[in-house]
């Protein structure tokens, strides 16, 4: 390039000529110029002179100073060096750094590149590669803020490391291989002094979220401080609300696709508060939404209603298939109410509260409440005498009187289970267990001398179910439930598959409007019942009828008749109950205490959401990964219903010892002596034998005077007799020091270990 014209001027000056400087907002250009403009990598300062060759930003290095290749400038003012070194920050390029970890600490003191060299050089092509732009790591949202080493990116998270050792598929690292027994006793003596001092129960050692926080503290490394007991009040317990938050999309995912059960229940808390909680149960599991103090309100049917409504409009309307409550007088009468304004909308009684009120009017009858409240002194007595209760287990004579009340009791025990559990939609299943449930005790009850017991059992069963679960849900459940269904139709049970379907075609009617989707469903319908049509009468889908559960069955064959399919699955996955509530409240207590009765609602409600939500997601991923290793609770044959003491499915033929037993007969000697405890219970308030009592002119009786009244159940609260005072060594010596018949009589005269006092 040509030299401007005036350069021949006189009174020309390149300092201030514009061509010989770069058109930019660069402040270096203020104090440079170019003096060759055919070599523009050459600078000179305005200041002092100096011409530097490697462009502006070496000028701008000059006249900072602090640069190892660089003169500074002696003629630079504080002004102008802070400028300088501002702008060469502010727009300094940054690399990525990775480092191993004993780098680390050299990383945190401060950025890496601290002399600036000049551009092209190896030392500052060295430097730059050690830079870290810790801008660039935060932008995703799930790093956090700050420098982070290749170690520390390649390391898995905290919760991956606990479910692989959980899964036991966890790989020591080579740091944790090098520790040396001794250093693994002191951390572990450490935790234990912590659980001893703050009495922490044990089992919480095994809780996933107690191994996340020690292996997320491990990684941190030394210098961690906890934190403060205000923390976890405020502050984190806000974080951890709006983490725990986030579980909500998995459930409502299963919400939409499978529909949901919104279940309600009231307690009274230590404060007097009245709380009213809500849950939602799907196949992802049970959601805890939240709980309102309703004390300041009339707990009546509209006030329920009103607070279910607006919990199924958050939920979503065509989400919330039903609602169930308990059996309470106000709950039903709001679920009508409901029913009312949402015509699609079932309210549902609770069958576990069902069940219990049937388990309790039948210990009421004459047969079963005498030997109840009999069983109930007896194993009171028995269970505080260590040496005793062994023995029983070994010697069971003495249940077989109380074995109709298991023969009664124990079919609708597993139905209650089933229905108070959650591992399983149990809808589909309710009806036909119930039916077992029945047949199982028509067959215990066989004999012609317990007709009139029978008699009066299933009338209790009979009203207790008609009157409470008699429901078109259960009824349309049990029709969907290829496993059950198929079996009736190939018995030719008729009568039983019609009622079936008209509680199917009631709800189909109630939950689908439109008149073109309810043909196609009904039409559908018979298609499955006969498994014909291209989506039943494929060869997989009739193998797995009864292997599969109904909603996978649905899930894998249901697909080419997508309407009765959408329809099936949001009627087999509902539950049964509302046992979730019953647990939650349980959860409130264990977090309420007595210690703890300053809790305001809204804290209380905030820990309460927090912990139960963690813990079910952790319970139903334990339970997917145990998949296939449990019991299935809703096969029958797969429910392991052992008792330790008889076995309530054994029928005693008539006469049998057990069959008809005459409990006014059977006397505390008779156990004594058939049992042989007293034998080898010799100790200083004891009989030698069991003879000794039959010499006595009048023995306690089972029935009158030994358990007392039929209406006493409750035992005294200290027993006068207990194993406390009881020696084991048959030689003992007397208050002499020797063992004479003196104190052999004077034992005599006191009441044996079979006195209990009443």
């Amino acid at each position: 390039m040509a030299s401007p014209p005036s350069v021949n001027n006189a009174n020309y000056d390149p300092k201030n000529d514009p061509a010989r400087k770069a058109k930019s907002k660069d402040p270096g250009w203020k104090y440079g110029y170019w003096p060759n403009l055919q070599n523009r990598d050459e600078v000179t300062c305005t200041l002092c002179g100096t011409m530097v060759h490697g462009g502006i930003k070496r000028l701008k290095q000059h006249l900072a100073g602090g640069y190892g290749d660089v003169v500074m400038c002696q003629k630079t003012t504080t002004p102008i060096r802070k400028q300088m070194i501002d702008y060469l920050e502010s727009n300094r390029r940054k690399r990525p750094l990775y480092l191993d970890d004993d780098d680390e600490q050299q990383e945190q003191e401060g950025e890496a590149d601290v002399a600036h060299p000049s551009s092209r050089t190896a030392t500052k092509q060295r430097r730059a590669a050690y830079s870290y732009k810790v801008a660039a790591a935060s932008k995703a949202k799930a790093k956090p803020k700050g420098n982070r080493t290749i170690l520390e990116m390649l390391r898995k998270t905290p919760e991956e490391l606990v479910d692989e050792r959980r899964k036991g598929c966890f790989q020591p690292t080579i740091q944790s291989s090098t520790k040396t027994k001794e250093q693994q006793h002191y951390v572990d003596m450490q935790w234990a002094l912590w659980f001893y001092e703050c009495g922490i129960p044990f089992n919480t050692a095994a809780a996933r979220q107690f191994q996340i926080a020690i292996e997320a503290t491990s990684q941190y490394g030394s210098g961690y401080k906890p934190p403060s007991p205000y923390q976890p009040g405020d502050p984190l317990l806000e974080d951890a609300v709006k983490m725990t938050s986030t579980m909500r999309e998995d459930h409502e995912r299963a919400w939409k696709h499978d529909g949901c059960t919104l279940m309600s229940d009231g307690w009274t808390d230590r404060r007097g508060q009245h709380l009213i909680n809500f849950l939602v149960n799907s196949p992802e599991g049970t959601y805890f939404l939240e709980s309102v103090d309703a004390s300041s309100e009339v707990h009546d049917a509209y006030m329920l209603a009103d607070l279910l409504e607006k919990r199924i409009q958050e939920i979503g309307k065509d989400k919330v298939v039903q609602v169930v409550t308990d059996n309470g007088a106000n709950y039903k009468e709001a679920g009508k109410l409901l029913m009312e304004r949402i015509p699609s909308l079932f309210w549902s009684p609770c069958a576990a509260h069902c069940l219990d009120l049937m388990l309790e009017d039948i210990g009421k009858l004459k047969e079963f409440k005498k030997p109840i409240a009999r069983a109930r002194r007896v194993t009171t007595f028995i269970y505080r005498h260590g040496r005793i209760l062994s023995t029983m287990r070994e010697k069971t004579e003495f249940w077989n009187s109380v074995e109709d009340c298991l023969r009664a009791s124990a079919p609708l025990l597993i139905v209650l289970r089933v229905v108070d559990g959650d591992e399983k939609p149990a809808m589909p299943e309710v009806a036909a267990l119930m039916n077992h449930a029945k047949e199982k005790i028509k067959l215990s009850f066989a004999i012609q001398t317990k007709k009139t017991l029978l008699k009066r059992i299933m009338e209790i069963i009979e009203k207790r179910w008609v009157k409470q679960m008699d429901h078109p849900l259960y009824g349309a459940a049990l029709y969907l439930n290829p496993g059950k269904l198929h079996p009736l139709i190939r018995a030719d049970d008729d009568a039983t598959i019609g009622q079936l379907r008209g509680c199917f075609l009631e709800v189909l009617g109630r939950m689908v409007d439109d008149k073109d989707t309810q043909a196609k469903i009904d039409a559908q319908s018979l298609d499955y019942e006969a498994l014909r049509g291209d989506a039943f009468s494929n060869k997989m889908a009739k193998q797995n009828l009864e292997s599969m559960s109904p909603l996978d069955w649905w899930h894998s064959y249901g697909g080419r008749a997508i309407e009765l399919q959408r329809f099936a699955r949001r009627i087999v996955s509902l539950c049964a109950s509302s046992s979730g509530c019953e647990r939650n409240w349980s959860t409130f207590e264990f977090i309420h205490t007595k210690k703890r009765n300053r809790l305001l609602h809204k804290r209380l409600n905030s820990i309460v959401f927090v912990s139960y939500n963690r813990k079910m997601k952790t319970r139903f991923q334990i339970r997917r990964e145990k998949k296939g290793k449990s019991f299935d609770p809703l096969v029958i044959e797969e429910f392991d219903w052992d008792n330790e003491w008889a076995d309530s499915s054994f029928v005693h033929r008539q006469g049998a010892r057990g069959c008809e037993c005459d409990a006014n007969d059977l006397r505390w000697e008779h156990v004594d002596e058939a049992l042989g405890a007293s034998s080898s219970l010799r100790g200083r308030n004891l009989r030698r034998n069991a003879s000794s009592n039959r010499a006595r002119p009048s023995s306690p009786s089972l029935v009158e005077d030994d358990l007392g009244s039929d209406d006493e159940e409750d035992e005294a609260s200290q027993d006068p007799h207990d194993d406390a005072d009881v020696t084991d060594c048959e030689d003992a010596p007397g208050p002499n020091g020797s063992n004479n018949g003196e104190d052999i009589e004077a034992a005599a005269n006191i009441h044996d270990e079979f006195d209990d006092g009443y």
